[in-house]
């Protein structure tokens, strides 16, 4: 059974072959950096021109890589949402257009779903139940995945997301886009003593996140300081800490109140070193276990939303021929998940 999964939520065109028996069997990713750069974020109509432009090309490097023809694929799976609505059109009206030519089923996939479950395509994967940290430019999250499809909402940001914080903040340190490895590389060159910058909501019970007032904050030291090289990295280890931090004590929380002793940390801002160097330390010390998707599944790509499909399709959901796209569809709309209200 060979699964096309395909990704175009935001900045990235993700295409991959997945077969249950054999993993994954090929995956192209191509990122849109260079185009967004010069205006210091994505650009939604230049996102969406360039996913028209690069996809049917991709399909076919695909396609010679994985040494297949287009006969063997038993189904296709695509990007629904969340995301930007025209690069999601782009991905669903490719995805379903080539189901329907080739008569196989075809699934719309929740974008979060996706990283949450890029872990099980390791060698070493968790077991569920598990708990997942889903940190991206536009989430963040924590999650208790009790099995495929089967999830609980335990906490999620309030307002900004930490990844999103990540790109603010780089901007204003003059770091460009994108800013997440910008200011992380920054950092390493920080005093960490000079500045401590606030925990948001670790002072009270709970799993829910908050970084809007650390962006401010962050924003008037920035305005106060010295316009310096080693005053920018001061500043950036003073920011970087205070996220992982928040992140870690929140994960540890969950880990000590549901007894889940796996911890998944999936989504563009799992990549970052700092955060991997403390969830590291801290599973270590409530004897857990911490597990990671690949670094190039970190981000984008459609290794998961292949994997995810093929999860779905087996369980024999599939999509009528029309198709739609979610750009605000949170996982708490998802069937089978339980938000904190119900918890």
């Amino acid at each position: 059974m060979n699964i096309l999964g395909i990704e175009t939520s935001c900045d990235e065109t993700g295409l991959a072959i997945f077969n249950p028996e054999k993993g994954i069997i090929a995956d192209i990713v191509h990122s849109q950096v260079d185009i967004h750069q010069a205006y210091g974020g994505v650009v939604p109509e230049l996102a969406s021109r360039d996913h028209i432009r690069r996809i049917v090309p991709l399909l076919d490097q695909l396609f010679e890589k994985a040494g297949i023809k287009h006969e063997e694929i038993n189904g296709v799976a695509y990007t629904s949402g969340p995301g930007l609505i025209g690069a999601l059109l782009v991905g669903a009206a490719v995805g379903r257009s080539l189901a329907y030519g080739w008569d196989v089923p075809s699934v719309g996939i929740h974008h979060m779903e996706a990283h949450l479950l890029a872990p099980m395509l390791e060698e070493d994967p968790p077991e569920y139940p598990f708990l997942a940290l889903l940190v991206s430019g536009g989430h963040t999250q924590l999650i208790q995945v009790d099995k495929p499809g089967q999830y609980h909402l335990l906490g999620e940001s309030l307002d900004d997301a930490a990844g999103e914080a990540f790109d603010k903040t780089a901007k204003l340190l003059g770091l460009g886009y994108p800013g997440g490895p910008a200011i992380s590389k920054l950092a390493n060159a920080g005093n960490p003593d000079r500045y401590h910058f606030p925990r948001p909501m670790t002072d009270r019970p709970g799993l829910d996140f908050s970084f809007s007032g650390l962006k401010t904050h962050t924003m008037l030291v920035i305005q106060r300081s010295e316009d310096n090289e080693q005053a920018r990295a001061d500043i950036a280890r003073g920011f970087v800490d205070a996220v992982v931090d928040t992140l870690t004590i929140k994960c540890r929380r969950a880990i000590e109140q549901t007894g889940i002793r796996s911890l998944v940390a999936a989504g563009g801002v799992s990549a970052n070193t700092q955060l991997r160097e403390s969830l590291g330390s801290m599973v270590h010390q409530v004897d857990a276990k911490v597990y990671y998707p690949r670094m190039e599944f970190c981000t984008d790509n459609g290794a998961m939303i292949a994997y995810a499909g093929y999860l779905h399709l087996k369980e024999g959901r599939a999509e009528p021929l029309s198709f739609a796209a979610y750009p605000r569809w949170t996982l708490a709309q998802e069937k089978n998940v339980t938000s904190k209200s119900e918890k």
